[in-house]
C-alpha cells in the first residue's frame, strides 16, 4: 500500500511565491492608503456658503462652521437643514475620494478582467 505523507518541506512553486509576494505588497499598500485616508478632506457648503462641513477620507465629520448671519434662534430649523445638507455632501465627496484612493492601489495589483472592478 502506497502512502503519501506531505510532512516534508517542499519548495514552493515560483508562480505561487510571486503571487504571495504581490499579495503582501498589496496588503501593505492598502494599509498605507487607509492611513492616508484620515488626512484627505472634503469640504462642502450649503446655503451659499453659510454652512461648511468638512469630512475626512474615513467618512468622519471633522469640522462644521457657520457664517454669523445664519445663526438666528428663530431660524433653528433652517440651520439644522443646512447642516444636514452640507454634511451629506461632504460625506459623499469624502467617500468618492476614498474610493479613488483604494481603487488606485488595487489597480496596481489586480489583473484586467472585463466586468470586474479594479481592472487596469
Amino acid at each position: 500500500m502506497n502512502e503519501y505523507h506531505s510532512n516534508a518541506l517542499t519548495p514552493m512553486n515560483p508562480d505561487m511565491m510571486n503571487a504571495l509576494g504581490k499579495l503582501q505588497q498589496m496588503q501593505a499598500e492598502m494599509e498605507k492608503a487607509q492611513k492616508e485616508l484620515a488626512t484627505i478632506t472634503a469640504t462642502a457648503e450649503a446655503g451659499g456658503g453659510m454652512v461648511k462641513v468638512t469630512a475626512n477620507g474615513l467618512q468622519q465629520i471633522v469640522s462644521i462652521s457657520f457664517e454669523k448671519e445664519v445663526i438666528d434662534p428663530n431660524e433653528r430649523e433652517m440651520l439644522e437643514d443646512l447642516v444636514v445638507a452640507a454634511a451629506n455632501r461632504a460625506l459623499a465627496m469624502a467617500k468618492e475620494l476614498s474610493e479613488e484612493k483604494v481603487n488606485a492601489v488595487a489597480k496596481q495589483f489586480m489583473p484586467n478582467i472585463p466586468g470586474m472592478p479594479f481592472g487596469v
